[in-house]
């Protein structure tokens, strides 16, 4: 389908909506899980959307898949075995192949279709799927979790928002589970929403990632397609405190947002965020 006036329309809040201009929608179709479409928009290049809401674009996805895993990852000090839960874009799986000590990572996505249209549609973000350090698992990441004791080094919960299923990602007995799937010195990251949109959200995370682990550093990153432009991850760790990490383990690897200036920025908080959390 092709039209030069092709509108696409998200309703980001009950009073805020966005709209894309596309040069074409080139796949939809209702997977077991959600509805799923790939379109081609004018300013920001092909996109995932899921259920309506865009997730991830050409033009700005190395901004979030950067931050979501070069974080964790520059802060533990060997990080060997990772896990994904989500990411079924194939970005942060991509971005944690780039550590050498990686050994293995697992990806954990409900939706097999999402995996096969971003492989198809995405290719330069969905590159690493084939690569024989990663393993793909289709299972709900909810009931993955629970499988696994002590076996990561780091966790990553690139989840879509806390809506319908997803809304357990987002809570307390999760996040029990990933810290049982950690090794003693293990740490997580997920995403936590817009603080200006979705402070609360980010508050309620953050208060039960707290009770569980005794570092937990919250962080920033502009990111021009998601709500607000500005978005929040929280770091959860058992031992590893990210902002005593020294300097000299610091390195961007082949990346386009994320340096090491930006690794100790990011935990700089607005004081509305600060206010927030505290």
């Amino acid at each position: 389908m092709k039209a030069t006036q092709l509108w696409f329309t998200e309703d980001q809040t009950p009073g805020y909506k966005v709209q894309w201009r596309l040069r074409e929608v080139l796949h939809t179709e209702q997977t077991p899980f959600q509805e799923l479409a790939i379109v081609d928009t004018y300013d920001f290049g092909k996109a995932l959307l899921l259920d309506g809401i865009i997730q991830v674009t050409e033009k700005d996805h190395f901004i979030y898949n950067e931050m979501i895993t070069h974080i964790p990852l520059s802060a533990h000090p060997n990080p060997r075995r990772v896990l994904i839960i989500g990411g079924g874009d194939g970005g942060a799986l991509r971005e944690c192949l780039k550590y050498e000590t990686v050994e293995r990572v697992d990806m954990v996505e409900i939706d097999e279709q999402v995996v096969a249209n971003c492989e198809k549609y995405l290719p330069e973000i969905a590159s690493e799927f084939r690569n024989p350090r990663a393993r793909l698992i289709f299972e709900d990441g909810l009931k993955y979790i629970k499988t696994v004791q002590g076996e990561y080094d780091v966790v990553i919960v690139d989840s879509s928002d806390p809506v319908g299923p997803a809304v357990q990602l987002f809570e307390r007995p999760f996040y029990e589970d990933v810290a049982r799937a950690l090794k003693d010195d293990g740490l997580m990251v997920c995403q936590s929403e817009s603080p200006f949109f979705n402070i609360d959200v980010l508050r309620k995370v953050v208060t039960a990632l707290r009770d569980l682990f005794p570092v937990v550093r919250p962080y920033l990153a502009v990111i021009p397609t998601y709500p607000s432009g500005l978005w929040s991850f929280t770091l959860a760790s058992k031992k590893v405190d990210p902002l005593a990490v020294p300097r000299e383990r610091l390195k961007a690897r082949d990346t386009q947002y994320y340096n090491p200036d930006m690794f100790y920025g990011a935990f700089v908080l607005p004081e509305m965020v600060k206010r927030a959390i505290e």
